[in-house]
């Protein structure tokens, strides 16, 4: 097993010491908490609320199939905003100072057909701390063979379209994460090199508790109650997730992988020659910072800078907390990535998948044409 990466402060180690103080006092001058406010727990009535109306729209049966589909996208919308909004922040514990509010905040993720245990290992542990580091952080790993984004992994035929077919991908991983990915992280016995170490009793019975209770909601009781064969159900179900497998897979992606994000890779002693922070501000990028609508919807992970420096504050806090992270980066000559909007974000993923696929296979046989 590879040793655990250690990152070493080389150069620029100030840089998170003097933004942390800096963030400290932002909120101690203003006399605000870290936590949610008015308008983050507006936004929590209105996502849940959203969510559970379209949820009885479709099984109250008052509508044709194509009506139903059509709530259905809605439905995998509002699911990906409840897990960007109010999931996120109450796994990470940032919501609310209560420990038991965040505890069951956190459950709305079982709205998602997801568990909440199994994401805060491979999330807020590994994902946080090794971000796009190959081998470690799993998130970057979509789909190992059909997504190349290592530059040391050789380009194999298929690659050289990922660039249109990752879209799909997308789509397709909410399916996966809610009938299998998390039943494959929880009985692994380490998520990239972070090693589980066994899980507590009730996690096990959360884990298929919530799972077949999720099931029976969007796949047995759907057939049941409304006047719909069963192929008409499963269809529903698959485009609600392939909705929202692509927008939550898209956010995310935007986020690390964009051109200006690096992929570092550990030296030969296993650490990577980084601060912390520094390795932060390096593998991940904003978008649409300026976008009241974006900020709205994504629950701050459009400011992924802020969310990786400061997980424990609520994201309802990161538009302010950008003036300072942006201010102490240039002071200390730290990148700050960002992309103006989600179009330009979006376009900028596309040319680097696509550099990484077709163009990488093109100059692997050139190479050996010459060779």
């Amino acid at each position: 097993m590879p040793p655990k990466i250690k990152f070493i402060n080389t150069n620029n180690s100030t840089f998170f010491a003097t933004t942390r103080k800096r963030v400290e006092a932002y909120f101690t001058e203003n006399g605000i908490s870290r936590h949610a406010n008015r308008a983050m727990w507006m936004k929590t009535i209105f996502f849940l609320s959203g969510y559970c109306f379209l949820y009885g729209l479709i099984i109250s049966n008052l509508f044709g199939p194509w009506v139903m589909l059509l709530l259905a996208i809605l439905l995998g919308t509002f699911a990906a905003f409840i897990g960007f909004n109010i999931s996120h922040d109450a796994i990470h514990g940032s919501f609310s100072a209560s420990k038991k509010v965040n505890a069951l905040l956190s459950h709305t993720f079982y709205l998602l057909g997801a568990n909440p245990y199994v994401w805060s290992i491979s999330h807020n542990i590994v994902h946080h701390t090794y971000t796009n580091i190959a081998g470690h952080d799993e998130d970057i790993e979509v789909a190992p063979g059909l997504i190349r984004l290592d530059k040391d992994e050789k380009v194999n035929k298929v690659q050289r379209f990922q660039h249109l077919y990752a879209f799909l991908l997308y789509g397709l991983a909410s399916l996966s994460w809610v009938l299998r990915k998390d039943f494959k992280k929880f009985f692994q016995k380490k998520i990239g090199q972070h090693e589980t170490n066994g899980h507590p009793p009730i996690e096990y019975f959360n884990l298929f508790f919530y799972k077949f209770f999720y099931y029976f909601m969007f796949i047995v009781l759907p057939m049941l109650v409304l006047d719909l064969s069963w192929w008409q159900v499963a269809i529903g179900f698959v485009v609600m997730h392939l909705v929202e497998g692509l927008v939550i897979g898209l956010v995310f992606q935007l986020a690390h992988v964009v051109e200006a994000t690096h992929f570092p890779l550990p030296n030969e002693d296993g650490n990577v020659e980084e601060a912390w922070a520094v390795h932060q501000m390096l593998t991940t990028a904003n978008f649409s910072g300026k976008s009241g609508l974006a900020h709205f919807l994504c629950g701050g992970l459009n400011m992924q800078i802020e969310h990786h420096l400061f997980p424990k504050i609520c994201h309802i806090h990161y538009k302010e907390l950008s003036k300072i992270v942006r201010e102490t980066a240039i002071e200390c000559n730290v990148p700050y990535l960002e992309n103006t909007t989600f179009f330009t974000a979006l376009q900028s993923h596309y040319r680097l998948l696509r550099l990484m696929g077709k163009q990488a296979y093109q100059e692997q046989t050139a190479v050996k044409v010459l060779v």
